[in-house]
């Protein structure tokens, strides 16, 4: 087993060397990938996310023909992206084959880096999980520190599983700041010093050097999770919202993650919602994170009761506010109003601007509850313009603790088949 002893060494020696190699990791990383076409990628796209399907079933759901998506399905055997995997019930007729991802062709791995923690994933081609690991990890104390110790669980991890590190191709990794996606790096992060520009991709892959990896912001890889699993799934336009120790939003749009010129779309944490609030650590004033957000919100003394009030006795956390509120915790109910008032006032302004389908609220701020909840909804319908709240979803996500693991494994699946943009999947019925 990989002790942090040997793995700083190793770091430091993937530093100095880092300059001379970027350009050569960035020819590389071009040359494993799998070239599809665009009929392949909506294929595949499809039986990503029903599992498997047959011909027939394709037909239906695409404009192709058989005769092109047969073409297609052949070429995707050859490739060994797609297996021919079972039969349908027998209906008297001839049985029709179903074809599904080929969860042999290699292994992905999934990396949700998050303030103080971080969650590991192993996954077959398919995206199914593995083998996962979750544990206490502070960002602050910077990319080396960090990047070594994920690296060294992810080798422990494969060791255990009995699975061959030489088949891990692909690596998606979630990081919770600005990201310069074509360069992989963070730009200027909030509260992770060290982490601006660190190349985390050359570094991971003195580790993995057979692994194509691909970095985005964390809420980004919820946002795909979303429309590949969750409630977003056949809806074409997203914004989804992360509220915990910070806040931000992802944006899918025609079924793409959408990131922007310079790939910071969607970050909402510094919209001024009060120009006469609390300073913010970007140096500006009444930022919607502080006055929002699960780290602004549980270490700000509450107006009124304390938390003696609370009818177990113990302190005010997320997950036992609103179990509280019936108990006269009348200072907890009105604190979570206005921070939902606050993030549904800038929803609103997105709304009227984008016009999304719907709004999924993820990340600990599920925690706080249906109060949360319709404050936003409350906001957004009051502020926003009767057509662009039509027929507009706002609702909390079901993927669950997984949400970001789910995520990156697909931008590394994304990443390793080329499809553009890392685009999420095809939309309909």
């Amino acid at each position: 087993m990989t002790t942090m002893r040997e793995v700083l060494p190793r770091i430091q020696r993937t530093t100095a060397s880092i300059d001379r190699d970027v350009s050569r990791y960035q020819t590389e990383s071009l040359t494993n990938r799998v070239d599809l076409n665009i009929s392949e990628e909506t294929l595949i796209g499809w039986i990503r996310r029903h599992g498997e399907l047959s011909i027939s079933e394709l037909v239906k759901l695409t404009d192709f023909s058989r005769t092109k998506i047969s073409s297609c399905i052949n070429s995707l055997l050859d490739k060994n992206i797609l297996v021919a995997d079972g039969s349908t019930e027998y209906t008297g007729g001839r049985r029709s084959k179903k074809f599904a991802m080929n969860g042999n062709f290699g292994l992905l791995a999934g990396v949700a880096i998050g303030v103080s923690s971080v969650d590991l994933g192993i996954a077959d081609f398919s995206c199914r999980l593995l083998a996962r690991h979750s544990e206490t990890l502070l960002v602050k104390d910077g990319p080396i520190r960090v990047l070594g110790r994920i690296c060294s669980l992810l080798e422990n991890m494969l060791e255990e599983s009995n699975l061959n590190s030489d088949q891990l191709i692909g690596m998606g990794v979630g990081v919770p700041g600005p990201v310069d996606f074509s360069a992989g790096t963070l730009v200027s992060p909030p509260g992770m010093p060290g982490w601006d520009r660190y190349p985390i991709t050359q570094t991971v892959q003195q580790w993995f050097p057979n692994t194509q990896i691909v970095i985005d912001n964390d809420v980004n890889a919820m946002a795909l999770a979303e429309v590949v699993q969750g409630t977003g799934k056949g809806v074409d336009s997203i914004i989804f919202v992360k509220i915990g120790t910070g806040i931000g939003a992802g944006l899918i749009c025609e079924g793409r993650i959408y990131r922007g010129a310079n790939g910071c779309a969607g970050d909402i944490a510094h919209i001024s919602v009060d120009k006469n609030g609390p300073l913010c650590y970007c140096g500006n004033k009444g930022c919607l994170e502080v006055l929002a957000a699960g780290q602004a919100f549980f270490e700000q003394p509450l107006r009124t009761e304390q938390t003696s009030t609370l009818k177990d006795g113990g302190a005010l956390q997320a997950e036992n506010l609103e179990s509280n509120i019936g108990e006269g915790y009348a200072a907890g109910a009105e604190d979570i109003r206005e921070s939902g008032q606050y993030i549904g006032d800038v929803l609103a302004c997105l709304v009227n601007f984008y016009n999304p389908g719907m709004i999924v609220i993820g990340g600990g701020g599920i925690d706080l509850g249906s109060l949360l909840l319709s404050s936003i909804r409350e906001r957004v319908f009051r502020r926003s313009l009767p057509l662009a709240t039509r027929d507009l979803q706002i609702v909390f996500s079901e993927v669950g603790p997984d949400a970001g693991l789910i995520g990156t494994t697909n931008l590394a699946l994304d990443n390793i088949l080329d499809i553009s943009a890392c685009q999420a999947l095809p939309i309909g019925a």
